[in-house]
């Protein structure tokens, strides 16, 4: 019995490990992608991640506001190389947003014309 319990909790131990250094490891990542971000664009966004059995399904990067330097292609662009060089393996998707925050009623978004 004693055999039992002590493999038991090794076995949950090993898996907490692993969860931890995942947690760890996602969190260096996602702070990595920050700051490539923020050198590459001059806006610090906010980087979250969803790993399920060890493969990175999401990755989302939310900007504070607009980004109008370049185009949104271009951003998207920028945002997907960092976050598959920073994270080391490509996620099945990457969530690129914008806060709108409290706009003026006249402030609008506009999308060049799609090809």
């Amino acid at each position: 019995m004693f055999r039992l319990v002590a493999l038991l909790t090794f076995a949950v131990s090993l898996a907490a490990c692993d969860m931890i250094s995942t947690l760890i490891d996602g969190w260096k990542y996602a702070k990595a992608v920050e700051a490539d971000l923020e050198i590459s664009t001059g806006i610090k966004p906010l980087v979250g991640f969803n790993w399920h059995n060890g493969r990175l399904v999401r990755v989302t990067v939310t900007f504070p506001r607009l980004y109008e330097a370049k185009p949104l292609r271009e951003v998207a662009e920028i945002v997907r190389r960092s976050v598959t060089s920073q994270f080391k393996q490509t996620p099945e998707d990457i969530d690129l947003a914008f806060s709108l925050g409290r706009t003026s009623a006249g402030t609008t978004a506009q999308l060049g014309e799609l090809d």
